[in-house]
């Protein structure tokens, strides 16, 4: 893979903060002014790095995500593999009001596109959420007993929380 063109602009306003965008087949990398050629050059690096890695997120596929859906019902529910096997597993864009859904009876599972371009680590807690409605339907003990087996549960919902607070989208996993 080769490298992009880079154009880098300092800016004298800009302090402490670098950013990074594609503006067609050109990155635009803006750093502060007083950063030295060193600094510029590791920014750069950096930032060229995050903007692939972003642009990684956003080509996550339906069919990538049956796969994930699959390793973690492997991983964190194996003694329900046969109830936690969805029939679909999909990324949908109408979803306004929830991270996820599941329809236990025909074993579908949506996923927010919202949720498309967040950590691997809450993408995984969404999915064992979703599946787990699989095996229990409600949001009993029982239900809340399986999503518990993702060691960062705590920390993905609370991540989901403040996405849906700062972006004022009163969104829920309940």
């Amino acid at each position: 893979m080769r490298k992009p063109v880079v154009e880098v602009r300092r800016s004298q306003r800009r302090r402490r903060t670098v950013s990074a965008y594609r503006d067609g087949e050109r990155v635009v990398v803006l750093i502060p002014a007083r950063f030295s050629r060193a600094e510029e050059r590791e920014w750069v690096d950096r930032m060229l790095a995050r903007l692939d890695a972003r642009e990684q997120r956003s080509r996550r596929t339906d069919a990538a995500l049956q796969a994930r859906a699959a390793r973690i019902v492997a991983r964190y529910l194996p003694e329900h593999a046969g109830a936690a096997r969805p029939v679909s597993v999909r990324w949908v864009t109408n979803q306004n009001g929830r991270w996820g859904s599941c329809t236990p009876a025909d074993g579908t599972i949506r996923i927010s596109h919202r949720v498309q371009e967040m950590p691997d680590w809450v993408i995984d807690y969404v999915l064992l959420h979703e599946l787990a409605h699989l095996v229990v339907p409600s949001h009993s003990a029982d239900f809340w007993g399986l999503v518990a087996r993702y060691p960062k549960t705590e920390r993905a919902r609370g991540y989901l929380e403040g996405v849906s607070a700062a972006a004022c989208l009163g969104m829920s996993d309940e």
